[in-house]
C-alpha cells in the first residue's frame, strides 16, 4: 500500500493548520484479499470486442470496500466520466482508474469507482485526460445509470494530472 502524507502547513494570517492529505493509489481502495483477484481481472480485460460480451456491459462484482480513509482528505488520480455537465463545467462525475471505464468497456467493480461532487464546476479537456482530485473521502454505496459505486468524494481541488510526476 502506498500512502504518502503531506502537510499543507499553516494558513497564512490565521495560524490554522490544514489537514494532512493522504495520497491514494487505486489498490488502497480494495481490501487486501480482493486486490490480487481484481488486478488479475483487470489485466485479463485487455481489448474487448463487442461481440464477445456475454450480456452487455456487466459490472464486475467486488462488494468489499475499505473504511480506512473515511472522513480523510485524500488525493487520487484518475479519469473523469461526467454525470452532470453544465455550460460552466462538470459538477458531478465518476472518477475511474482507467480511461474509458463505464463507457467503452464494462465498468470496474464498485470498489474501484468514486462518485465526485464539486461546488465549483470543473472544466475538463476530455475523457482521455487524467485528473487528480483532492477532497473529503467516504465509503458510500451509490448507483448511477453507468455503474454502481463504492465511494464518494467531495472535491476541494480538481487539477490536470501530470503522469510524469507520479
Amino acid at each position: 500500500m502506498t500512502l504518502l502524507a503531506t502537510s499543507f502547513g499553516v494558513v497564512a494570517g490565521r495560524g490554522l493548520a490544514k489537514p494532512d492529505v493522504i495520497a491514494l493509489d487505486w489498490g488502497d481502495l480494495v481490501p487486501d484479499p480482493d486486490f490480487a483477484l481484481l488486478m488479475k481481472d483487470l489485466r485479463e480485460l485487455g481489448v474487448i470486442n463487442h461481440g464477445e460480451l456475454s450480456s452487455g456491459f456487466e459490472q464486475e462484482k467486488a462488494e468489499a470496500v475499505t473504511q480506512k480513509f473515511n472522513g480523510s482528505v485524500v488525493r487520487i488520480p484518475g479519469f473523469v466520466v461526467p454525470l452532470d455537465l453544465t455550460g460552466q463545467g462538470i459538477t458531478m462525475f465518476i472518477l475511474a482508474p482507467f480511461v474509458g471505464a463505464c463507457i467503452h468497456v464494462p465498468p470496474p467493480p464498485a470498489n474501484q469507482l468514486i462518485l465526485v461532487t464539486t461546488e465549483t464546476p470543473y472544466e475538463y479537456d476530455g475523457l482521455f485526460d487524467p485528473v487528480e482530485v483532492t477532497g473529503i473521502f467516504d465509503t458510500a454505496s451509490a448507483s448511477t445509470p453507468l455503474a454502481d459505486i463504492g465511494y464518494i468524494m467531495t472535491a476541494q481541488e480538481i487539477a490536470p494530472f501530470d503522469v510524469t510526476t507520479y
